[in-house]
């Protein structure tokens, strides 16, 4: 059975359309949808709380979400578009390291594709050499940022991913624009696992 992410299959552009901007997510305690169901519109602290112990399969029905590793929104971050996520290779397949679990996630409720904007900052605390972004980058030393790491940034508006490598690939970040301000001053506020300033590739998250 292939574990690839599939996304937009009639059935999600329904529900779609019946649930206009709010967000919906279908979770299982099991892969490829099997096992106990769950369905969230708001933050999941910790799926222990729900009677299961991880994710291992999920749906996002509409709006995004992040997911993380550990309870209480800690340890490496997972950013679910709406689409088919089967098992735990589809949101974590490209990461760093694999992760087997999730548990817990929320809405990123700023995300906005369309008006994001983003500037990032040679050293921390918004100092050095900078640049202003409004597109997906698939690579920054191919757009001629000069350093494999970012010092920091500030994010005006929407939400934002950040990758280690270029192509989307290795540890994620998610950065948002209503978290705390949209600053990022240095790298331990990138998140938890954040151990590297190491950033090649930075994409807009989609609604």
């Amino acid at each position: 059975m292939s574990c690839q992410n599939h996304h937009d299959p009639p059935l999600q552009e329904i529900l779609w359309s019946l649930e206009g901007t709010g967000v919906w997510i279908v979770v299982w305690d099991e892969p490829f949808f099997q096992g106990k169901k769950h369905e969230f519109t708001t933050d999941c602290y910790s799926t222990s709380e729900h009677g299961f112990s991880t994710v291992r399969s999920c749906r996002v029905e509409s709006g995004a979400w992040a997911g993380f590793e550990h309870c209480g929104f800690q340890g490496q971050q997972f950013v679910l578009e709406r689409g088919d996520y089967p098992c735990w290779e589809a949101w974590s397949g490209s990461n760093a390291y694999h992760v087997e679990r999730m548990c817990s996630f929320r809405p990123i409720a700023c995300a906005d594709h369309g008006r994001s904007r983003l500037m990032l900052f040679e050293q921390e605390n918004f100092q050095g050499k900078r640049a202003e972004m409004s597109d997906d980058c698939p690579s920054l030393p191919a757009l001629g940022w000069g350093s494999s790491t970012v010092g920091s940034f500030l994010v005006r508006s929407g939400a934002w991913v950040c990758s280690q490598y270029p192509g989307f690939r290795g540890f994620q970040y998610l950065l948002e624009s209503d978290s705390p301000s949209g600053e990022y001053k240095h790298v331990r506020e990138w998140g938890s696992h954040a151990q590297t300033g190491q950033i090649q590739s930075i994409r807009r998250v989609q609604q």
